[in-house]
């Protein structure tokens, strides 16, 4: 199969509507956080060198390495999920004959499951980079493209609790108490950040008559 980036947008949809056990929730989590820091980047582009945007430039110039930077782990991102899922499958059709043998598979699948959630968690942690700079779009950047601003917000959030949905269902089945206890630590602190900095900037939002639940 090609590298999951580089399919058409018709082909990824296609592939992950099969029954195709990946790409999944994992690998479409870090399609959406690469969507909203392409948005991102996108309304600092309309920005920047515009002179009744001056006071911004600095603030845009951030966001366009910050957001190139980040889009493109993310797209690396996409087929990391996918295969690290592969790890656990392989794992699973392991001998099992001998107690050695079963030893080893179950060695495996535990290595397998921690890198399952390996990847998801850094796919949040890189998502949750995309709410400061989605709110200096929303802030900051041109009127026009506030709501792409707002967008790239909400599709961070999404690429946020996706991936930690993916971290903590591996999580319920790996024997090492300190690596599920730091995991779901990291992950409940980017679960909370995710969400309060999306409601700040969908306040921005209903200051603009765009956004109605914030102000219920």
């Amino acid at each position: 199969m090609a590298d999951l980036k580089d399919l058409t947008v018709e082909g990824f949809v296609q592939i992950t509507s099969s029954d195709e056990p990946a790409p999944g929730g994992g690998s479409v989590s870090a399609l959406a956080g690469a969507l909203g820091a392409a948005l991102a980047e996108m309304v600092a582009r309309l920005t920047t060198g515009r002179e009744k945007y001056a006071d911004a430039e600095e603030a845009m110039q951030l966001v366009l390495k910050e957001a190139a930077q980040i889009k493109e782990e993310l797209l690396l991102a996409i087929q990391k999920d996918s295969s690290s899922f592969e790890q656990y499958m392989t794992a699973l059709s392991m001998p099992k004959s001998t107690e050695e043998e079963k030893a080893a598979r179950r060695a495996a699948m535990q290595d397998g499951l921690k890198a399952a959630a390996q990847v998801p968690m850094s796919v949040a942690r890189t998502a949750g980079r995309i709410l400061p700079l989605a709110r200096l779009a929303v802030t900051q950047g041109n009127s026009n493209a506030v709501t792409d601003g707002l967008v790239a917000t909400m599709m961070a959030r999404t690429a946020v609790l996706g991936a930690l949905f993916n971290v903590r269902i591996n999580l319920s089945s790996i024997r090492d108490e300190a690596f599920t206890s730091a995991m779901a630590e990291e992950a409940d602190r980017l679960e909370a950040e995710a969400l309060k900095g999306e409601q700040e900037i969908l306040g921005e939002a209903a200051k603009l008559g765009l956004y109605r639940a914030a102000l219920v």
